[in-house]
């Protein structure tokens, strides 16, 4: 495996407890503009929330369809290092990589095998390709088997309702792991425990 994210924190102690642990992840995400999920946070509250040393983590911005540039022009300055975007067209893509000098996940939500192909629309812009679910907030899964002709060496990442038993089964793997559901309680919080459980796992098994 190529790495691992984190998504969906949105508290200090949770993103605290990450950055100071001994096998940090690759990335942390947090949602910027999607209200609907529980895991949405406020500008003025996500703008002091990631105002921290990340430690050599990257922090990503998760946005679905930034229509406007109101959220982009908020969000610019701050801390972080790559713009994950659902629903955005390869032309906005574009636009929004070169006029905010920011690299680029850009997601590909995914039930059959016309969703995955859609990816050669993106790998000329985009930094790293995203398989995720439709679910977006849902934490619903996809068949992953749909992934198998991808190829190598497109730098990519994948989502959907994972969960920290299923990280043997990426070990030969070489996608990101993006893990957001699976780390919280039945109250929709992260868990401490749960993320203790998934990086000291996760870290058997990276390349």
């Amino acid at each position: 495996m190529k790495g691992l994210k984190i998504c969906g924190v949105s508290d200090p102690k949770t993103l605290n407890y990450i950055l100071n642990h001994r096998q940090r992840p690759t990335m942390i995400g947090f949602i910027s503009n999607y209200k609907k999920s529980r895991r949405f946070i406020e500008y003025e509250k996500l703008k002091d929330l990631i105002n921290i040393n990340r430690k050599q983590v990257k922090f990503v911005s998760v946005l679905v369809n930034p229509k406007e540039n109101e959220i982009l022009e908020k969000i610019k300055d701050l801390n972080f290092d790559y713009y994950q975007l659902y629903d955005v067209d390869p032309e906005r893509t574009k636009e929004i990589k070169l006029k905010y000098k920011i690299k680029i996940i850009s997601a590909i939500t995914v039930s059959n095998k016309d969703d995955v192909i859609k990816f050669k629309e993106y790998s000329d812009i985009s930094d790293i390709i995203l398989f995720d679910s439709k679910g977006y907030h849902k934490s619903e899964s996809f068949d992953h088997s749909l992934l198998d002709k991808v190829p190598d060496k497109l730098n990519k990442m994948i989502a959907g309702n994972i969960q920290i038993d299923d990280i043997p089964s990426f070990k030969n793997k070489d996608f990101i792991i993006d893990l957001s559901g699976a780390l919280e309680d039945e109250n929709g919080k992260k868990d401490i425990k749960k993320i203790d459980k998934l990086l000291n796992l996760f870290k058997k098994y990276e390349t």
